[in-house]
């Protein structure tokens, strides 16, 4: 059997993402981000036990599998032993904003020199659809079978969470088209430039269709995290270190 060659940036040309994922997107932005600032040899990626590890097994990058909700720590960990190399935590908002929350809040309020790109498609992808901190009010998931009830369940923001912390960089994009999507590439581009002059902690949120798990076409799926999503998750960039005035 031939094998397929990676391309240009070190990524195979074929995933086992579900059709319509946004975590293949995601993953060719940060392949196209490394392979522009010449870091493919000093990034290192850690992933998830869940969805957004099969892109271990699709990237020529150098990667480390943590256990569930720990990539954060374990890209702290790692940037301490190899401070000149770039450590980019990759995980889904079930892993950051839930079994990982601590590692995540003490991560930024130590700002340590780290990257991290957290793909938000409001609901649990790997395990079976369940309720996340992040379902939408009256959300319809596995675990929330009538929707999410808002008075008992709230909606976790990230930036509501460290928004007022000395991180050097948070901000949220989308992919829903080529314009929004070549926003959130140039925001994956700050924060790894930001580790790159050492500046401190770097989140980068992306709001992605889970088609699977929404139960939707994956054009409905797209449109819904656009239309529907974005007002509990406004778009832009809430923190910036580089810009005058930044907190």
């Amino acid at each position: 059997m031939k094998l397929k060659k990676p391309d240009r940036i070190g990524i195979l040309p074929e995933t086992g993402f579900c059709p319509g994922c946004g975590h293949g997107v995601v993953s060719r932005l940060v392949a196209e981000v490394a392979d522009e600032l010449n870091i493919n040899e000093k990034l290192v990626i850690t992933h998830d036990v869940a969805c957004g590890y099969i892109g271990a097994a699709m990237m020529r990058f150098d990667s480390i599998v943590s256990a569930h909700g720990r990539p954060i720590p374990t890209a702290s960990g790692y940037q301490k032993v190899r401070p000149d190399n770039i450590a980019c935590a990759y995980l889904g908002d079930g892993s950051a904003y839930s079994i990982g929350v601590a590692e995540l809040i003490h991560a930024a309020l130590r700002n340590d020199n780290i990257t991290v790109i957290v793909v938000n498609n409001t609901v649990y992808g790997m395990t079976g659809g369940q309720m996340a901190p992040t379902s939408l009010p009256g959300e319809k998931t596995m675990s929330s079978v009538y929707g999410k009830d808002p008075e008992r369940y709230g909606t976790l923001n990230v930036v509501d969470l460290i928004g007022k912390q000395k991180i050097a960089y948070l901000a949220r994009g989308e992919l829903y088209d080529v314009a929004s999507t070549a926003k959130t590439k140039k925001m994956i581009q700050k924060a790894f430039e930001n580790q790159m002059e050492k500046r401190g902690f770097s989140l980068v949120e992306v709001l992605s269709p889970c088609p699977t798990n929404l139960h939707m076409a994956p054009l409905k799926a797209k449109e819904y995290m656009h239309t529907e999503a974005r007002n509990y998750f406004p778009l832009g960039e809430f923190i910036d270190v580089t810009k005058e005035g930044s907190k």
